[in-house]
């Protein structure tokens, strides 16, 4: 079942095209990984995908239903209440954590399942504990963002869009602001999340681990999807660019 389409998408930031004419659909349990050099569209795409940014036109599905749609040549969107429902279907996991610095990290967990799903407390609480002892966190439940490293920062994070149970997670760059020794243990739980069969679309520069951890990859330049294959044909590659942005990380063949 795809849970995520993306028809013909455009986007343009003062007049300078940033998206042109992308398409990608993402199934359920797949793992995608966008790849690319800085300035080529791949956090845009995400922010278009997660309604961060409005498309400037195209098509955006999440199982099936519309959040927006090409109508004469622009992108118009489905009303809010829908939005809200499709919104349901997905977290971000943010570059810099994006955690509320006065709540502790428990209630970071625990505050959208209960103020925007209206769940019940005891089993918000139960849930957000079971996530804290996966991520490794069971003893920092009520310490607050300050005291945290960088790295258990982002586990909380994580947790965080973990908790709204959502059907694809989406990655920008989530160990961009780590240093190295706190970039393996990010790596790690979303390596474990794929092998928990968790639907996923990454943004990253960690080529050694898209490598391993990904279905499919995209390759993205200037604007467009240049290459979208396994892995392994990736790295394989014959294509000028890609071999060329690859040969960068000393993986593009011989």
């Amino acid at each position: 079942m795809k849970l995520l389409e993306m028809h013909h998408v455009k986007k343009s930031f003062d007049g300078n095209a940033v998206l042109k004419q992308i398409s990608l659909s993402v199934e359920e349990g797949e793992v995608v990984s966008i790849i690319g050099p800085s300035g080529s569209g791949k956090s845009t795409l995400l922010r278009c995908a997660t309604l961060l940014e409005t498309m400037d036109d195209g098509d955006l599905y999440y199982l099936g239903e519309a959040a927006a749609k090409s109508e004469a040549g622009r992108a118009v969107y489905a009303p809010s209440e829908s939005i809200k429902k499709i919104e349901r279907q997905f977290g971000l996991v943010f570059q810099n954590f994006n955690l509320f610095p006065h709540y502790s990290v428990l209630k970071n967990i625990m505050d959208a399942p209960l103020h925007v799903q209206k769940r019940d407390k005891a089993e918000v609480k139960e849930e957000a504990m079971r996530l804290l002892h996966k991520m490794g966190l069971s003893d920092r439940a009520n310490a607050y963002p300050c005291q945290l490293s960088g790295g258990q920062q982002q586990r909380v994070s994580i947790a965080r869009a973990l908790a709204m149970k959502p059907k694809i997670l989406f990655f920008d760059e989530p160990t961009s602001a780590l240093d190295p020794e706190l970039t393996g243990e990010i790596l790690k739980v979303i390596t474990d999340l794929a092998k928990e069969n968790m639907t996923m679309v990454i943004v990253t520069h960690e080529m050694y681990f898209a490598k391993d951890v990904s279905d499919r990859m995209i390759f993205m330049d200037q604007g467009v999807i240049v290459e979208e294959t396994t892995p392994d044909a990736l790295f394989a590659s014959e294509n000028e660019r890609t071999r060329a942005f690859l040969g960068k990380y000393h993986l593009g063949g011989d």
